[in-house]
This record gives C-alpha cells, structure tokens and sequence, in this order.
C-alpha cells in the first residue's frame, strides 16, 4: 500500500487498518511527512522509538467502536503534560518532565491514538500569532510568508500538513480557532469544563480548554467524545448534558454591517461566498458581546494569567519572550478593586448574551478579521495579533462554545473560514450546522467543476 497519497483522516485509516495496516508503517509515514516539511518549529518534542513502539504494542485488537482513535496518529501542545517527555510551554527555562499524562492525553491512549510528541506554541500560550516562541517559528502550512497563528500554531501546522489525524491545542482567548482559519483546518472549541484541563499549564485558568485540530469535522467531533467528561480531580471541570449532532439549527444570526470586521478585501469577498452557503440568516448587532473582549487583555484577566505564571517569570528575570513578558507585567495595573468591577461588567456581559442565546440559536462569525504577514508582524507586534482576536476573544469570557470551519477560499487562494459560536453545551448544534455548511460548500464546488 502506498501511504504517501492516503489521508491521515479517521475514516481512510481505520479502512487500512481494517484491511490489515500495520500502525507501525503509519507512524513511519507520518515522521517521513515530518521530515518531508523541512519545518523544525512544529514540534518541540517527537516521542522517542521505544516510546512509540510500547504505545503500539499496548493497543488492543483492532476495534474502531470501541477505541474510536485507534492507530491514529496525535500531536499534543507543549503546555499539555505528556509523561515521560519534557514540558517547556514554549519556555526553556520551564522545562521538566512531568511523572504523569494529563488528563486528555490519558483520555487519548484509552481511545487507541499514539501520541507522536509535543507542539510549538506562543510561549505560556499568551498570543494569536503563533511567533512568540524562542524556538523555530511554524510555518504557515499554507503561505510560509504568513503567520500561523497561535497560540496553538504547531499543532495547526501538523494536522494541516497532514502529520498527524489530530492535535490537540489549548483555547483561552482563541487559540484553538485562530490557527485552524489561517491553516484551513477545523478548529474545535468545547464548552468550558467540557474537556479536563487537569495537567495543562494554565494561561487563564477560570478560562482554559484545551481544544481539538482536524481536517474534517467528523475527526474533530470524534476527537472531542474521546476527550468529553467530568472530571472531579479538575475543579474546573463541568458537566454537561452529552448530545450527538442532529437537527440543523436554524435561528442562526450574523454581525450586522457595523459588527462585521473585516480588513482586507479578499476577506470579505470570502465571508460574502460563505454567507451564501448558510441555510438561512438574520443579522444581528453583537457589539455589546465584542466589546466584552476588553475585559482579556485591556482589563483585569492580565492579572490571571500573571497568576499563572508571573511566580516563575520573576524567579526567572529574562526567561520568557519580551511580548509575553510585556503582557504580564500589565498586570500590576490591576487591582483587586479592579477584579471585582471586571467581574460584575463581565456579569453584565454575560447576560447579554444570555438574551442574544435567547433569541438565536447559533452566531456565524468570520474566523478571523484579516491574514496578518510576518513582515507586518515584525513591524508591530502588538496590532495584528489583537486585530486576530476580535471574533475570539469575547468567547470564553461569555461561556460559549466555538467551532471553526473552513470555507470558501479568499480570491487570493489564502484559506478562510466561518466559526458558528453558541451557549454552552450547544456543541452539538454547531457541529451539525458545520456539517451542513461543509455539504453545501461541497456541493457548490461540484457543481462549478462540473
């Protein structure tokens, strides 16, 4: 068989499997499309031989209902603990070995994937660029001349370039959904507590999920049940009621002219073709829920991620990145005055889009407002990642959950995409408007071939 033409989709490889794939040769083939990408800035870590070799042995007979990702290869963020295999967060300074996997990574191996290694990140996962990091910067998977994204930006990059079936990323402020518009992937993005976050290192904690990477929808949906589930050693774990995509939404809202953010023309021509594909449309204003935003990087959240990691960042003066280290030292701004009057405003918020949710089953958004260069990332690197953040970073702050799909091309061939936002445990509604979506760009693309 030859492996170098055949998707490392979900699908296609439990049919190879099933005709008697060995995963060993997967694996082979998945580092040989590693090597092939001549990137070393997707991953910090690839799992030593032995490793990889006693994860395969570990599997159990071939049975796809059962361990619904058996044999398929998995990248993992380098802010998720791998057990085994050094941790940096994208900070050499904070390397160590944890002694156990977390969570979702045990939640992994249960479900049959081999965990190939550990991926680049915006360092301590603070950015949407995907370029803060002291190792090797990622390569947009599809213009090298364009930032990846991030903060999950390797992970992106290796299900994009066809490495691996999935990746898993984290999502604070848009970190699963930003690199997965700009790579033209699917970008899973869970309802909060929803996924264990037991063994990440936290950006926001009250805030965090980790998020899951794809090609296709029914992966990324197939990775969330593996991950899905309470877990009471996480305290900020949630329950919620589990559904299986079904009925199409259909009170589904888009921004208004004065909400709709889009900076460069092929972007709006882009939004313009996926609007089109939706099965029906109203707009509405969101500018209250945009501006809830303010609260993450212009309001006292700066203080949570100074929280997170600001003990290490002063125990280790000229370790971390000089962005990130600029973001968090924003944080003596703050008061715990200022905390509790950005916690009612955010209640505030909240209830708002409680009222929206009321009214709306489903926002579709733009993924992101614009495809920033590196070059104009050099030359100001604060602007073009806030610019990246206005469709993201106002969603976990509210309790939503976010689902990015790609979509209809920009008249430049760069990738774009639409994320369909809804309340919480709304996950399955929107994977069942991305599935829809996806069968009308299909079918649209069919028929101009044809």
């Amino acid at each position: 068989m030859d492996l170098t033409s055949l998707p490392f989709q979900r699908a296609a490889l439990h049919v190879a499997y099933r005709a008697g794939l060995a995963p060993e040769l997967v694996v082979a083939e998945a580092l040989r499309r590693l090597e092939a990408a001549h990137d070393p800035g997707i991953f910090l870590d690839v799992a030593p031989a032995e490793m990889i070799a006693a994860a395969i042995s570990a599997l159990p007979s071939f049975d796809p209902v059962a361990y619904p990702l058996w044999g398929l290869p998995v990248a993992v963020k380098d802010n998720i603990a791998l057990a085994g295999r050094p941790m940096t967060a994208a900070c050499p300074a904070f390397s160590h070995t944890p002694t156990e996997d977390a969570e979702v990574v045990r939640r992994l191996r249960e479900a049959g994937a081999i965990i190939l290694g550990k991926t680049n990140l915006d360092q301590f996962a603070t950015g949407l660029v995907g370029v803060r990091t002291p190792y090797p910067v990622p390569r947009n998977a599809v213009s090298a001349d364009h930032v990846p994204g991030g903060s999950s930006s390797g992970s992106a990059v290796a299900v994009a370039r066809g490495i691996v079936t999935l990746a898993l990323g984290t999502d604070t402020a848009g970190s699963g959904r930003v690199p997965a518009a700009l790579n033209g992937i699917v970008g899973l993005k869970p309802s909060l507590g929803a996924v264990s976050t037991r063994g990440v290192v936290p950006a926001c904690r009250s805030l965090d999920c980790v998020s899951v990477f794809a090609t296709c929808l029914d992966d990324a949906w197939a990775g969330f049940s593996a991950l899905a589930g309470e877990d009471r050693a996480d305290p900020f774990s949630r329950p919620i009621i589990w559904q299986e995509p079904g009925a199409v939404p259909v009170r589904i809202a888009v921004p208004h002219a004065a909400d709709t953010h889009l900076d460069e023309a092929a972007g709006r021509v882009a939004w313009a073709a996926a609007l089109g594909l939706l099965p029906s449309a109203q707009e509405a204003a969101i500018t209250e829920m945009l501006n809830a935003a303010k609260l993450l990087y212009e309001g006292p959240w700066v203080a949570e991620r100074a929280a997170a990691f600001g003990d290490f960042a002063r125990a280790h003066p000229g370790a971390l990145h000089p962005v990130t280290q600029k973001i968090i030292d924003g944080a003596s701004g703050f008061s715990a005055v200022d905390a509790f009057r950005g916690m009612y405003k955010l209640a505030e918020y909240r209830r708002v889009a409680e009222d929206f949710f009321a009214a709306h089953d489903v926002l579709v958004v733009p993924s992101v407002p614009c495809f920033p260069t590196l070059a104009a990332l050099a030359a100001d690197p604060f602007g073009p990642n806030a610019r990246l953040g206005v469709y993201t970073n106002f969603v976990n702050l509210l309790d939503l959950a976010a689902l990015a799909v790609p979509g209809p091309k920009r008249p430049d061939s760069l990738p774009a995409g639409i994320t369909l936002i809804g309340p919480r445990g709304s996950d399955a509604a929107l994977m069942a408007l991305g599935l829809e979506f996806t069968r009308r760009q299909a079918a649209a693309e069919k028929a101009v071939a044809a």
